[in-house]
């Protein structure tokens, strides 16, 4: 059972935007059954517009389309659908006194013109999909057995009109299979080190279950697929196959993505021992903090964050000896350990852990290469800090030692 989802605008293809939509859509798609052949960006353009649906005929019974749906002359998409499926524009009664009341409402300060109006104007052979949060209704066109759906690109308007009109009209005219994923996460060992330890396995996994490798930033995430007209019988063969991974690499394994991320492993543990947690990060920038306090409930256990990226917020806020600078530099071992006992005391909490490091461009004020990175955590019974050399991409250092933190700070938490 194959979608294919065609994205259409300029904006896409000359950078100025990310295509989130088709992720969510392949995501949710996923979800019931319905496996993405292929996705393709256009331009707004007529001719290429018709050549991706023609393509897309031949490879899916379900084509999605997202953007051009806009009320101005560049957005072409509902005028080339008449063309492709030789059918007129009619006004929908419906969508009118949707636009209008919408208009009405939240618009008050500009009256509807015509070029507004316009949006009630659908494909006569088309189902209009009620769109809550705006003015360009989706559609839904059956042609020759195949489905043509037509969603806005605005993402909040796409999201909604997916889970309330798409998802389940698909689900009620279409069988399809089951389709389950589960995804392993692991941190502490590389891509082929870790092919190296799961080789036999792999090798005798069932001939409807598939493995993935999805290396990303000091961790790797296995991600198990099978596809099967038994959910039962397929989930509880995937449940095995998981099972036999904790023998040959236990001590790597952090969770099951989807299920939990190791920053909320890492939530649960603060909260259900009671036990509370400060960083002081210079290289990372705060984003160790952003990651904590992005998961509902972390005030129960963090108690605040110093980012103390010059020399001189080591010395003035944390209180980082002077000496111990001079002697080792910013980027050290016994800086880190300095950073992650003072925010410790400062902020009274059981736990800290600090980061302290170069992620480049330029070396700044340390002699310590681009990439060195000394992350430091602090506990109850003392603190201690390692060395990590994390590369010379800066955005990946700085990500790459963000999860390191917390694989460390997993690691201690578990001590007590």
């Amino acid at each position: 059972m194959f979608a294919e989802i065609i994205t259409i605008g300029d904006e896409i293809l000359i950078g100025q935007i990310v295509d989130t939509n088709s992720a969510f859509i392949s995501k949710e798609l996923n979800k019931i059954g319905v496996s993405v052949y292929q996705i393709t960006s256009v331009q707004d353009d007529r001719e290429q517009i018709l050549k991706a649906l023609e393509n897309a005929k031949n490879n899916a019974r379900i084509i999605i389309v997202t953007g051009g749906l806009g009320p101005t002359k560049d957005d072409i998409t509902k005028h080339t659908f008449c063309e492709y499926f030789d059918d007129v524009l009619v006004e929908n009664k419906e969508v009118l006194e949707h636009v209008e009341a919408l208009f009405k409402k939240y618009i008050t300060t500009v009256p509807i013109s015509d070029i507004n109006r316009k949006q009630a104007l659908v494909l006569s052979k088309a189902k209009a999909l009620h769109n809550a949060y705006g003015t360009a209704p989706g559609m839904w066109i059956k042609d020759e057995g195949t489905v043509y759906v037509s969603l806005p690109g605005v993402p909040f308007e796409m999201k909604n009109l997916m889970k309330d009109a798409v998802i389940p009209k698909i689900v009620s005219e279409f069988e399809r299979p089951y389709i389950l994923h589960k995804t392993l996460v692991t941190y502490g060992i590389g891509e082929s080190a870790l092919a190296d330890k799961i080789e036999d396995w792999e090798d005798n996994l069932p001939p409807y279950i598939k493995l993935a490798y999805l290396p990303n930033l000091g961790k790797v995430r296995l991600r198990l697929t099978a596809k099967g007209s038994d959910k039962s019988q397929i989930a509880n063969a995937i449940e095995e196959e998981m099972q036999k991974l904790y023998p040959l690499i236990g001590d790597y394994i952090y969770g099951i993505e989807d299920e939990e991320t190791l920053e909320e492993v890492v939530a649960k543990l603060f909260t259900r021992k009671e036990m509370t947690l400060a960083t002081a990060e210079s290289c990372t920038g705060g984003k160790i903090a952003q990651c904590i306090t992005s998961l509902p409930g972390a005030s129960t256990y963090f108690k605040g964050s110093v980012v103390s990226y010059a020399t001189e917020t080591k010395v003035n806020v944390l209180k980082v000896s002077k000496e111990v600078i001079e002697k080792h530099s910013g980027v050290s071992a016994e800086v880190a350990k300095a950073m992650a006992e003072n925010v410790q005391k400062l902020l009274k909490t059981d736990f800290a852990v600090a980061t302290t490091g170069n992620a480049g461009p330029s070396k700044g004020d340390s002699d310590a290469d681009i990439g060195t990175v000394f992350i430091a955590i602090a506990s109850p019974n003392g603190v201690y800090a390692e060395k990590f050399m994390m590369g010379n991409h800066r955005t990946r250092i700085i990500q790459k030692s963000v999860n390191k933190a917390f694989e460390l700070l997993q690691k201690e938490i578990l001590k007590f």
